[in-house]
């Protein structure tokens, strides 16, 4: 069995990393690799960097930070923001990113997937879905350019269809980022993330609601994921990571340990 991941997000616009609650009212967190290099010492498996705006603003991610990142931490770290092609990738991966991973881009032009994952391999492919739950019709659907809250739109794609999708095109990763939970740190969308476990069959990655070391071992235990990901708590120093580990090991999860 591979080990569990534990991996600190950080949402990064105009060249630092901010945080909101329901991907909106962003507030400013601190300086990018003073953070990735504190999340790397704690014992973080991975990072991931999201260029919140690239996409809604038509430009790709800022990439002097990215080879900053790549000097100072030693751990594998992957990349998002207005990646629309594989020229684009190809920038991003050269400056030291593992991996990179598509969200908007994919909606708009979903072979893009195919097109990363043929010329870079599926391993360092992730497709971002940023889920909403609707209560009034009960279903999840999918947005696009979430990074702005006046850009957001609510696509046609209902979630699971979409992860159905994505895997057929080439993704190789999945990080499910469900807004609904996100910045409220009340616990992930269990319910949501088992639905999403059944058809999906490349590594899934929970994003939005993580509080407490529980909601954490929840993920891994009831929903069976391959890691999670967590900014808020993480960034107000709520939980420590290393600690993390550490009591996930103690439930019987398999997690490498600092």
């Amino acid at each position: 069995m591979l080990a569990k991941r534990i991996i600190p997000c950080l949402d990064v616009r105009d060249g630092q990393v901010v945080k909101g609650v329901q991907f909106r009212n962003h507030e400013i967190i601190g300086d990018i690799v003073p953070l990735a290099q504190r999340y790397a010492a704690e014992g973080a498996d991975e990072l991931v960097f999201y260029d919140i705006t690239a996409s809604s603003d038509g430009r790709v991610v800022d990439k002097s930070w990215v080879a900053k990142v790549a000097e100072v931490i030693d751990i594998p770290f992957c990349v998002a923001g207005g990646i629309k092609s594989l020229e684009d990738a190809a920038r991003i991966l050269s400056f030291g990113a593992d991996k990179i991973s598509i969200n908007s881009p994919a909606l708009a032009d979903p072979a893009l997937i195919t097109r990363l994952a043929d010329r870079f391999g599926v391993q360092c492919i992730v497709v971002g879905v940023d889920t909403w739950f609707d209560s009034e019709t009960g279903k999840y659907h999918v947005n696009q350019y979430t990074g702005d809250e006046s850009r957001t739109r609510v696509t046609q794609w209902e979630t699971l269809d979409w992860v159905q999708e994505v895997q057929k095109l080439g993704a190789g990763e999945i990080v499910l980022n469900m807004m609904n939970q996100d910045g409220v740190r009340n616990g992930y969308d269990l319910v949501q993330l088992k639905k999403v476990r059944e058809v999906c069959h490349v590594p899934l990655i929970a994003s939005g609601g993580a509080g407490t070391m529980e909601h954490f071992l929840e993920a891994f235990r009831d929903a069976n994921v391959d890691g999670a990901l967590a900014a808020s708590v993480f960034h107000k120093q709520l939980i420590n990571i290393g600690e993390l580990k550490a009591y996930l090991a103690q439930q019987g999860v398999e997690i490498r340990v600092c």
